[in-house]
């Protein structure tokens, strides 16, 4: 089993929306975030050692033919050589709403890991690592933050050839998507979820 589409927007760009939507389409399963949260065990020393240059990546994607959201947007260069036919997406927003949502959710979490639960605390210290390693340090302010986001996406794009790459928003909907993936467009309406409510949910489903 390989991956086929991978997602390449860093958190908070409509990674989990993007998730449900290749599901929906059939081209899942598709990993997230999520899925590290639910096997720590497994899936935190596995991206700590893709982060020491030694990634498993048929173990950390095994039964899985998508990817999105972090870690896997930290390592698109890799991704890139490891699967050269996938299709990426990179999921977009404004850099100032971007900003304020990151802000908020993740850049919180992380901050706070020292008050987390003592079973988070690995999971949260790779999270750290690969947001870093993705080019957001912890001591970025919001002018930063913005300034960051917009260099990864501008990395992005002129790694990945643009045959292989969608620029996206997901408030574009599915035709853009469904265009790219080249698979018809479902009768349903576009996912939307994992706003800043339910991002402290699947975090705290975690703990």
């Amino acid at each position: 089993m390989s991956l086929n589409v991978i997602g390449v927007g860093v958190g908070r760009t409509g990674t989990y929306s993007l998730k449900l939507a290749i599901n929906q389409l059939g081209l899942g399963p598709c990993f997230h975030m999520e899925e590290v949260l639910k096997n720590m065990a497994v899936q935190v020393p596995l991206w700590s050692e893709a982060l020491q240059g030694r990634a498993d990546w048929e173990t950390i994607y095994k039964g899985f033919t998508g990817a999105v959201d972090w870690p896997t947007a930290g390592f698109f260069r890799e991704l890139l050589k490891k699967y050269p036919t996938a299709k990426f997406v990179l999921t977009e927003r404004s850099p100032e709403s971007w900003a304020d949502s990151f802000g908020s959710t993740i850049f919180k979490l992380v901050a706070g890991k020292d008050k987390a639960p003592p079973e988070m605390r690995a999971w949260l210290d790779m999270a750290e690592a690969v947001i870093a390693w993705t080019g957001f340090p912890p001591d970025l302010d919001r002018e930063g933050l913005m300034e960051a986001f917009v260099a990864h996406n501008r990395a992005v794009r002129e790694c990945i050839p643009s045959n292989q790459l969608l620029v996206f928003e997901v408030r574009q909907g599915w035709e853009p998507l469904c265009d790219f993936l080249g698979t018809p467009i479902p009768a349903e309406e576009f996912p939307r979820s994992n706003d800043r409510g339910e991002f402290w949910d699947l975090v705290n489903a975690g703990a």
